[in-house]
């Protein structure tokens, strides 16, 4: 049974409401999204507020607007902003992407998203974990269109996927106008296969995009990469 909380550096995240659980895909999208420059950020799907949590910590002057389908995770996410030294820059929503409407703040600079990825798999009997989890839902197709229309033209998207569903995102955003930047290829240890990637689209084409990868434990259980740690010690306890 997971906790009902997971204590980080600078907040708090209470998870008993919500379908999702704090879990290491959305630490890496929170502290790998290239944020630094943006005044007003959508995270897609906020399930906790984690994400918006730790956009709000890396940027101290973006305003966040988190968005999910759940009534419980919103309540959730609601609690852990209120409760949190940021509460005055994130505004959280129940609302589905495609239903989405930007008021005050107009287009976004980035759009963040740890998105539902399981498509055709077997669905629990919990209906929140369900939708949290599979691509009825949002669709890829769906995600890369909405973000783009909600983004300016220097706008960016960010996501953490499924590695084995990378190459079938990247073709329906390129479809939709946006083209891979970056992305990084993560490995649980050395002796595995890539099971996640995180990836940046830009609405520019690029000549290359900047390609690298990450192992999270090399040394063992628990004996974290270098590389895994520089990235999330501003959030870990344990860091």
């Amino acid at each position: 049974m997971a906790n009902s909380y997971f204590q980080f550096k600078q907040f708090t995240i209470h998870q008993s409401q919500a379908a999702m659980k704090v879990g290491t895909d959305g630490v890496l999208l929170g502290a790998w999204a290239d944020i630094d420059s943006c005044s007003v950020i959508l995270d897609v799907g906020t399930g906790t507020g984690l994400i918006a949590l730790m956009m709000a910590q890396r940027n101290a002057k973006a305003m966040i607007t988190a968005i999910d389908i759940d009534e419980g995770a919103v309540k959730q996410a609601v609690f852990n902003v209120e409760a949190s030294d940021w509460s005055n820059r994130i505004l959280v929503e129940l609302c589905p992407l495609q239903a989405f409407k930007p008021k005050a703040c107009g287009l976004f600079d980035h759009v963040v998203c740890n998105p539902p990825f399981f498509n055709n798999a077997f669905k629990s009997e919990n209906q929140s974990r369900t939708r949290a989890r599979h691509t009825d839902s949002l669709s890829y197709n769906d995600l890369v269109a909405y973000a783009h229309q909600l983004t300016h033209e220097k706008g960016r998207l960010s996501l953490i996927i499924p590695y084995d569903s990378s190459e079938e995102l990247i073709s329906s955003a390129k479809h939709v106008g946006w083209y891979l930047h970056k992305r990084l290829n993560i490995r649980p240890t050395p002796n595995k296969k890539y099971v996640r990637a995180l990836v940046e689209f830009i609405k520019e084409d690029v000549a290359e995009a900047c390609l690298d990868d990450m192992i999270i434990e090399d040394k063992g259980r628990h004996k974290y990469s270098d590389k895994y740690i520089a990235l999330t010690k501003d959030f870990y306890l344990a860091m």
